[in-house]
């Protein structure tokens, strides 16, 4: 029985993204399959779309980021404040004498963030399984 609620704690923190095993924070995203995207609605199917993933590392100061699942490259940003995996800010030159800022406060990142697409359509973790799990099994709508 403590086996099996141990077990239960886990799965509900992993599921959540309270707990990683990499330590990364990676946001899950869904695309409107047959239709468009109104306000924060979808007139089609959800299907599961990209997972972008930050690796913030306090002792050098940098954060990597990839989307998951592809073969793109990784990018990294450097000259930044990390605190943990849920809130850095990085200063990033944008032309010879301009900068922006990216960060991830609490787990959201910024507009813009790393490239990421806007508006960006979230989910949570476990519900991007459960699409992904749909699509797997019944087709992707």
């Amino acid at each position: 029985m403590i086996v099996a609620c141990v077990l239960l704690t886990g799965f509900l923190l992993w599921a959540s993204d309270r707990i990683t095993l990499q330590g990364e924070r990676t946001i899950f995203t869904v695309d409107c399959k047959r239709g468009e995207w109104i306000n924060e609605g979808c007139t089609g199917t959800f299907v599961p779309g990209a997972r972008y993933a930050f690796r913030a590392s306090a002792l050098r100061q940098e954060v990597l980021y990839w989307t998951r699942g592809t073969q793109s490259p990784f990018g990294k940003l450097s000259n930044c404040q990390v605190k943990d995996r849920d809130n850095w800010m990085c200063t990033v030159p944008t032309g010879p004498d301009s900068t922006m800022t990216e960060a991830m406060v609490n787990g959201q990142p910024t507009n813009g963030c790393a490239d990421l697409p806007t508006p960006l359509h979230r989910v949570s973790k476990w519900r991007w399984w459960a699409l992904s799990f749909r699509a797997a099994v019944f087709g992707a709508g």
